[in-house]
């Protein structure tokens, strides 16, 4: 299992892109998805929304359980992507790629976000 140096990480195993224009994408690692099994549904936060770190903002449900969703950085919601609502196991197949689950303009960025190294540490999903 391999996450993408160039993103950072929480430990409630969410990603986080680098901003974009005060924009970041947010999406749940592979050793979440895979922890969670097959996904089929995503309640997603609402474009507008205000999300603050550390707080849940969503939830995904599997065929074994409902997980929270937490965001990773306090801000405003720009997008969702509603191709996972539309087909939540996108999140299983591409957790780093179809399957983001929202955008966020970034008002604060918490200190504790690891990187792919510290998160395979952290997670035992090494290969980095």
């Amino acid at each position: 299992m391999s996450n993408p140096q160039q993103l950072r990480y929480s430990k409630e195993h969410e990603w986080l892109s680098a901003a974009e224009d005060g924009v970041s994408t947010i999406g749940i690692t592979e050793f979440a998805a895979n922890a969670l099994g097959d996904v089929v549904y995503a309640q997603l936060p609402e474009v507008g929304d205000s999300v603050t770190a550390g707080e849940t903002c969503g939830e995904l449900e599997s065929t074994k359980s409902v997980s929270d969703l937490y965001s990773p950085v306090t801000g405003e919601v720009t997008e969702i992507n509603e191709d996972v609502v539309n087909d939540p196991g996108l999140v299983n197949t591409q957790p780093f790629e179809g399957g983001w689950l929202f955008k966020v303009r970034v008002g604060e960025e918490p200190g504790d976000l690891l990187s792919a190294e510290e998160y395979a540490a952290f997670s035992g999903s090494s290969d980095n």
